[in-house]
């Protein structure tokens, strides 16, 4: 039973105890259960809002989430349009970034740093392929 129904039965309860409206206790009485009427549709309306903004949340998260996958990704999962090399932020000291790359020859996780990617390659400490990486600027990513 919800509230409104809860106070639509205090009323009938008080209609059929025949309380006179008239008097100083049937006012009273009348007020009380219309300001109750009142609280009770109120609730209702702040459950549905509340329903409504649940569901609101429930898709930005969702759609946070895949922007999340889009940005981040799981980079165990190599995509169509991906180069064999995933490249990731394994660390960073305060001072420097480091990555982790997986070498497409041998499979092996290497680790770098910031100048290793400014020299443009390096090689492969466990097979000596040489790794290649191209550096672009933030005044190069928005020409695109």
């Amino acid at each position: 039973m919800t509230t409104s129904e809860k106070v639509a039965y205090l009323k009938g309860l008080a209609e059929g105890y025949g309380t006179d409206p008239a008097t100083k206790e049937g006012k009273l009485l009348a007020t009380i259960l219309d300001i109750l009427e009142d609280l009770a549709l109120d609730q209702e309306d702040l459950a549905a809002d509340v329903a409504e903004l649940g569901e609101g949340l429930d898709a930005v998260s969702d759609d946070l989430g895949d922007v999340e996958e889009i940005l981040f990704g799981d980079l165990d999962d190599e995509d169509e349009d991906e180069d064999d090399e995933d490249l990731e932020i394994s660390d960073w000291d305060g001072k420097t970034v480091f990555y982790d790359i997986k070498c497409p020859a041998c499979g092996e996780t290497v680790t770098f740093d910031e100048n290793d990617l400014a020299k443009g390659s390096i090689p492969c400490p466990a097979c000596g392929e040489l790794l290649e990486f191209e550096l672009e600027t933030e005044d190069e990513s928005k020409d695109e």
